[in-house]
């Protein structure tokens, strides 16, 4: 069989790089065959953080902070080119994702960054970007976008699954046997876990979950926590840093809370409003499919595991694809659904007015 060569690039609301994979897209499943990881530096992930919210001097701060992305996206790809020795001629097209900003649907737009143009000049290669906003403008959220990826490699006919993205934001996407597949972001999923551990240790995230599961969730703060509306609204939705970031945190905590409690409360606020939402939204699951830095988690897929007893719990793993490559596995594929002319939204999953082939293409 003929190969299809596509590079895949995510960074997302984690924040902490760029996963790169080169995949061959011509069979039935994806076969990957390099991968990459390029991390930000301290800067840049600042300046991506703050341009979550609106400040001086803003369309030139996020027009460098594109270029930058680009810069280090095309470092991405020659990292999985030079680990598979596959010369960029032989790539069909990259699936860029972007760095998210602003994400507003409900405003009529969502905002990435990266110079999609830049890394065409700088790769030699076609580059598909830009996937979320044809959705928005059929009125969809824009968002889940991997829910037609997930029930592509996850989907089987013999049970009821539910295919968990947690990365910064938690996403869930219900491949039911039979019916429609449907999928919406749960809430936060590693996003304020990382900011509360950076605010108080000093690194990136709690490796393992250790720090959290050494202390005692807040009952308190856990309630006014899910009393945030957005857990209770009906999909399809979609979220991010505009909703979870560090002033709804710190619009949650009363004076005194002692730090590590408030990190188990967080653990526990990711892993219950994802078990709510499959308990409400995907009854019936009897297999429930992790991917993103969270399954790296495991005190978070402990409890997320008891929290969804009797179902079983695993990560992508166990289906062929490692947890952190699983986004951008999918942002490939969806750029060989755009060049194929194929749809890769699901209305039903974020309410889209019908399918529509999405991104936009920059010749190499």
């Amino acid at each position: 069989m003929n190969r299809e060569l596509y590079v895949g690039l995510m960074s997302g609301t984690s924040l902490d790089g760029v996963d790169a994979v080169l995949a061959d897209l011509a069979g039935a499943k994806p076969r990957l065959i390099a991968d990459a990881c390029i991390a930000f530096d301290a800067p840049l992930r600042r300046e991506l953080l703050g341009l979550n919210s609106r400040g001086e001097n803003e369309i030139e701060r996020a027009a460098l902070a594109g270029n930058a992305l680009a810069a280090r996206y095309a470092s991405a790809v020659a990292e999985v080119l030079s680990r598979s020795k596959i010369p960029a001629s032989e790539i069909r097209a990259i699936g860029c994702h972007g760095q998210t900003v602003r994400h507003r649907p409900e405003r009529g737009y969502t905002t990435q960054i990266g110079n999609a143009a830049l890394l065409a000049e700088l790769t030699a290669i076609r580059v598909v970007a830009d996937f979320r906003s044809r959705d928005v403008a059929a009125g969809g959220q824009g968002a889940p976008l991997a829910p037609a990826f997930h029930a592509a490699v996850f989907g089987d006919a013999a049970e009821d699954r539910v295919a968990i993205n947690l990365g910064g934001i938690a996403n869930l996407t219900f491949l039911p046997r039979s019916g429609a597949v449907t999928g919406f972001d749960s809430g936060p999923g590693n996003c304020l876990l990382d900011l509360w551990v950076s605010r108080h240790l000093g690194t990136s995230h709690d490796a393992g979950g250790n720090w959290a599961a050494a202390g005692q969730p807040i009952p308190a703060l856990l309630e006014r926590m899910l009393q945030e509306p957005y857990f209770s609204a009906p999909p399809p939705k979609s979220t991010g840093r505009d909703l979870f970031d560090e002033a709804w945190l710190r619009k949650m905590l009363k004076d005194g809370e002692q730090a590590q409690a408030v990190q188990a409360t967080l653990l526990e606020l990711t892993a219950l409003s994802v078990a709510n939402a499959v308990s409400r939204h995907c009854r019936g699951a009897q297999r429930l499919i992790v991917s993103g830095g969270g399954a790296k988690n495991a005190a978070l897929m402990r409890r997320l595991a008891e929290l969804a007893a009797p179902a079983c719990v695993e990560t992508s793993e166990a289906h062929g694809i490692n947890p952190q490559l699983v986004e951008a596995t999918a942002f490939a594929w969806l750029a060989k659904q755009t060049l194929d002319g194929l749809p890769g939204n699901l209305p039903s999953v974020t309410g889209a007015r019908g399918a529509r082939v999405l991104g936009a293409v920059y010749p190499g």
